[in-house]
C-alpha cells in the first residue's frame, strides 16, 4: 500500500471530489501451499516473489491488437526472471485519469502505469509519478529518443518516465469506393470536401473521424488547426475558424455522419471496416487489427490532406513509475527492459505502434513497409500537445467547442471564441 504526504492526500482528494474516491483492492500475495516440506518450500518462494501492480487501457487481449501485444510482452517479462510478477489490470482510456486520481487521493495506486502523452505534465505537476531523473543520467539512453516523445516524461527539468511509443494520424481509404470513383487520396481541404461528397453515397459516408469529448476528439482535431497555421494560442482567429467550420461542413452537407460525436476513434474504424465510410481519419494502432479482422479490406493510407501548411499529431504513450511506489528499483528494471531494442521492437510490431526511439526507427519494421513509411512521413510534421500541466482543461474546452458546433448548438463563430477564453489563461 503506498504511503502519502496528508497534505499531497488530502490536496489529491479534492482533485477526485466529484466522482468520489473509489478504494482499489490491493494485491494479496499468495497463500502458502498446503503440507509437507516441499508444499512449504515452494510457499515461500512464492510470496518472495514481489508483486508489480500494471495500470494501462491498452484494451482486453480477447478484442485488443494493443492488449493482446501488453500481455505478450508481460508474459515474457515474468518468465524471464523470479523476482517479481507483473499484474496487469486494464483500465478504459476515458476513465484511467480519474482512477490515478481516484486512488492517489485514497493511497492506492499501482506502481507503474503506461499514460497518454499530453498527460504526463499533469500527472507529474500533482506529485503522482516518481522522479526518476538520478536514473535516466545513470542509463545514458536520452539521446536515443526522438526529442519530441522524450520531452513530454520532462517536467520543470526533471524526468518522470520513459516514452513507450508515438503514433500519428493519417487519412486512410478504401480502393473498393476510390477506384471505381476515379478519386484518390485527398491532398488540400478543396480535395477533401469535394472527394468526401463524391463518395458519400446511400448509408456510407464520405468520411469518418472521431468527435467525441474525450481526448480522442481534440486528438483528431488540433491537426487540422495547426494546418491553418494557427495553435491554440491563436485559437480565436480566422485559422481556427476554418478548422471547426470544415468539419461543421462535412457534416452539414452530408458527407461525414453527426454521429461522429459519439465516436471514439474504434468506432470510426469500425464505420470504415463495415463500408460505412470510405475515408477515415485514424492511427497505426488500427493496422493489426484491420489485417486480423478484414483480411480482404481493400485499403491503403496517405498523409492528411494539407491547408496552409502539412500536419498531424504526436500520439504515443509514456511509462511512469508511481511515487512511493515499495518497488522503485524493480519498476525501474521493468521499464528499462522493455526499452531494450529486440524487446522495443517485438512490443510495437505486434501492437501496430511506432517507435519513439530514433535508433530503433531505422529498423527495417518501419522502412520496409510501404503503409508504416507514410506514418513515418507523417511523423516529420506531427506536433505534440506541448501545452503544460492544464492541458486536461484545455482538451476539454476544446471538446465543448467540437459538440457544440457539429450538434448544431452554437455558431463556430461564438463556439470558438468562448473555447478560446477559457484556454488562454490555462496555457503556460
Amino acid at each position: 500500500m503506498l504511503q502519502n504526504s496528508l497534505s499531497r492526500r488530502s490536496f489529491l482528494r479534492g482533485v477526485a471530489m466529484g466522482a468520489g474516491v473509489v478504494a482499489l483492492a490491493a494485491c494479496a500475495p499468495a497463500a502458502p501451499a498446503p503440507g509437507g516440506a516441499a508444499a512449504s518450500s515452494a510457499g515461500a518462494a512464492a510470496a518472495a516473489v514481489a508483486t508489480l501492480a500494471w495500470w494501462d487501457y491498452m484494451g482486453d487481449a480477447a478484442t485488443s491488437a494493443n492488449g493482446k501485444a501488453v500481455e505478450t510482452q508481460l508474459a515474457k517479462y515474468n518468465a524471464a526472471q523470479s523476482k517479481v510478477k507483473v499484474e496487469r489490470t486494464n483500465i478504459p482510456f476515458a476513465d484511467l485519469k480519474q482512477k490515478l486520481l481516484q486512488g492517489a487521493a485514497a493511497g492506492q495506486l499501482p506502481d507503474t502505469v503506461i499514460i497518454d502523452n499530453p498527460d504526463h505534465s499533469s500527472f507529474a505537476a500533482l506529485g503522482v509519478l516518481a522522479d526518476v531523473t538520478d536514473k535516466v543520467t545513470t542509463w545514458g539512453k536520452s539521446a536515443d529518443y526522438f526529442p519530441g516523445p522524450w520531452a513530454s516524461t520532462v517536467y520543470q527539468d526533471k524526468n518522470y518516465g520513459v516514452p513507450d511509443n508515438s503514433n500519428c494520424l493519417v487519412q486512410w481509404y478504401n480502393k473498393a469506393f476510390t477506384d471505381p470513383a476515379g478519386v484518390s487520396a485527398p491532398k488540400t481541404w478543396d480535395e477533401l470536401r469535394a472527394t468526401s461528397k463524391a463518395l458519400t453515397e446511400g448509408d456510407r459516408f464520405g468520411i469518418a473521424m472521431s468527435a467525441v469529448k474525450s481526448e480522442e476528439g481534440t486528438f483528431q482535431w488540433l491537426p487540422f488547426l495547426w494546418m491553418t497555421g494557427e495553435d491554440l494560442a491563436t485559437l480565436d482567429s480566422d485559422g481556427g475558424r476554418m478548422a471547426m467550420q470544415l468539419w461543421v461542413d462535412l457534416v452539414n452537407d452530408g458527407s461525414m455522419s453527426p454521429g461522429i460525436i459519439s465516436w471514439t476513434q474504434g468506432d470510426v474504424k469500425g464505420q470504415f471496416q463495415n463500408g460505412k465510410a470510405a475515408l477515415m481519419v485514424n492511427g497505426p494502432w488500427q493496422i493489426p487489427t484491420l489485417k486480423s479482422e478484414s483480411p480482404d479490406l481493400q485499403w491503403d493510407v496517405a498523409t492528411l490532406p494539407e491547408q496552409k501548411q502539412g500536419a498531424s499529431i504526436l500520439g504515443g504513450e509514456n511509462m511512469a513509475i508511481v511515487k512511493d511506489t515499495k518497488y522503485l528499483d524493480d519498476a525501474w528494471a521493468l521499464m528499462t527492459w522493455r526499452q531494450e531494442p529486440e524487446n522495443l521492437k517485438a512490443y510495437l510490431v505486434e501492437a501496430g505502434k511506432l517507435p519513439s526511439m530514433a535508433t530503433l526507427a531505422t529498423d527495417e519494421a518501419w522502412t520496409s513497409d510501404p503503409v508504416i513509411k507514410v506514418f513515418m512521413d507523417q511523423l516529420k510534421v506531427a506536433k505534440p500537445r506541448a501545452y503544460g500541466p492544464k492541458y486536461p482543461e484545455i482538451s476539454n474546452a476544446v471538446q465543448e467547442m467540437m459538440q457544440a458546433t457539429i450538434s448544431g448548438q452554437t455558431p463556430v463563430d461564438a463556439a470558438v471564441a468562448a473555447a478560446a477564453a477559457k484556454i488562454k489563461p490555462l496555457l503556460p
